[in-house]
């Protein structure tokens, strides 16, 4: 068995008093913010990842060239996570947050017009991923109790034996950790669900969808002086929908934007020389061709991948007292919503909550030999339970906004009924809230936010109904008057 300098050693761990240990998989954003709630509450932590440190010059740069990133969109909900750590991470982030106030839409013939977000000023903030990654793990390793494992690959867990294995991939060999718990947050694609499948009835689904994506770079315009500026108003979305496929950009700190074309596969394979590109472009992009340039699309375009999404939905999230799932591991979404993060940032933020009300510790109870904690046990289950509908919620959301951003947002019903709702939230504003507003700048649970849209709707249709009967009956009482004269 190998461990790690720093790392509580095996035989403690039945061994009291003292914290109770928890190995945390997945040192991205959910991981890292799921160690800093761990170690707050006294937890020895350890977290693996299977890539390398991305404080890493060389590891950050080979990140960013990859260009496989989906520009972060940071709201509400994934706000008040940072913000119940209290660590003044809210603060430190929103320094490297670009607020949107709302779409921007960018019509074929290169006119554009805003969408607000919110009737009043609400914005969604654009974050880079990487930086916002390297903010969190800097933050959990302030904490004595808490050590990072990079290169570091999960094969198997043995939740029977409260054991983790992983493969070192900087020296090959097999690392045996034993712990008190797990907490996967792995990603779409991971080996903790896997495990838990392996332990308990799960229901499963995974669903991809036909329209993959490529990143592409719209860069600063540079002035005289030397200065960057932002090419296009950085405190909106842009977005250019084209029905069946859709471009967007999102605003960086160094006055870039980090454009992606969404597109179905069948299309990306039809685009395969510099012309049929560039024509492409010039029909349905035509504004956005002189601001990214014509040898950086062509590069981009044809040198960075072609990414697919997928939509992912499980159930349970745990297993016994062993292990818990957060974040993509048990809920991937398309990112159509921008809410990937922020459920992944709610997911850490509940679960401790319902640990908190259980009264779940780290505390080693004298004579404790590894048996199961029935508070524990009984909290990750209130916590499924508590997380699953919303989780299915939001996945399904996210999965019919891409028809809105690529379609609806052109829609001239779509644009009628957006300014009534809005003008409703004004005179009413706890009443009827747009489901976009519940989502993005509330924290109502998803599926209630869901609940409440359908019954808004049904008002709407009442109300408009009603609108148009009585506009009928007073245009009929004209008439007949006018008749009667």
């Amino acid at each position: 068995m190998v461990t790690h300098p720093g790392s509580t050693p095996p035989t403690q761990l039945n061994s009291p008093p003292g914290p109770r240990r928890v190995c945390v998989v997945g040192a991205g954003l959910v991981g890292a913010l799921a160690a800093i709630y761990l170690a707050q509450r006294g937890w020895q932590v350890e977290v693996y990842d299977t890539r390398p440190d991305l404080r890493d010059p060389e590891t950050a740069t080979q990140a960013k060239n990859s260009q496989r990133s989906i520009n972060l969109a940071l709201s509400v909900r994934g706000l008040s996570a940072l913000r119940a750590t209290g660590l003044g991470l809210e603060e430190q982030v929103m320094q490297l947050a670009i607020p949107m106030r709302g779409r921007m839409i960018h019509d074929r013939w290169g006119r554009q017009t805003g969408q607000a977000y919110g009737v009043f000023g609400q914005c969604i903030n654009s974050v880079d991923r990487a930086a916002l990654t390297v903010e969190l793990v800097n933050a959990a390793e302030q904490f004595e109790n808490v050590n990072f494992h990079f290169d570091h690959t999960l094969r198997s867990c043995n939740l029977d034996d409260r054991q983790a294995v992983f493969l070192d991939r900087t020296t090959g060999s097999e690392v045996v950790v034993e712990t008190d718990w797990i907490v996967g947050a792995d990603g779409a694609y991971s080996v903790c669900r896997r495990q838990l499948m392996r332990k308990t009835r799960v229901d499963y689904s995974q669903v991809y969808i036909k329209h993959g994506y490529c990143e592409l770079t719209l860069p600063p315009i540079v002035t005289a002086s030397g200065k960057p500026q932002y090419a296009m108003d950085p405190h909106h979305l842009h977005i250019w929908p084209r029905h069946t496929f859709m471009m967007i950009a999102l605003p960086n700190p160094d006055c870039s934007f980090t454009c992606t074309l969404f597109m179905p596969f069948e299309k990306f394979g039809e685009l395969t020389t510099r012309e049929e590109l560039l024509a492409f472009f010039d029909c349905y992009f035509p504004d956005a061709v002189p601001l990214i340039g014509v040898d950086r699309l062509v590069t981009d375009y044809f040198r960075n991948p072609k990414g697919s999404l997928m939509s992912l939905k499980c159930h349970p999230y745990h297993y016994e007292d062993r292990l818990v799932i957060v974040g993509d591991a048990a809920h991937s979404m398309v990112p159509f919503y921008g809410q990937g993060m922020n459920c992944g940032f709610e997911d850490v933020e509940i679960l401790f909550s319902i640990l908190d009300q259980h009264g779940v510790t780290a505390i080693r109870t004298p004579g404790e030999k590894g048996t199961t904690d029935t508070r524990l046990q009984n909290a990750l289950a209130c916590y499924t339970e508590t997380r699953h509908p919303d989780a299915v919620a939001i996945c399904d959301l996210a999965m019919y906004n891409y028809i809105e951003m690529r379609s609806s947002v052109v829609s001239w019903r779509y644009l009628i009924r957006k300014k009534l709702e809005d003008q409703f939230h004004r005179w009413f504003p706890e009443i009827i809230i747009p489901l976009y507003t519940m989502v993005s700048f509330t924290q109502t649970p998803y599926h209630l936010a869901v609940l409440q849209a359908a019954r808004q709707t049904q008002w709407l249709k009442r109300g408009i109904w009603v609108t148009v009967l009585g506009l009928a009956a007073l245009v009929g009482f004209g008439f007949r008057k006018n008749l009667g004269r």
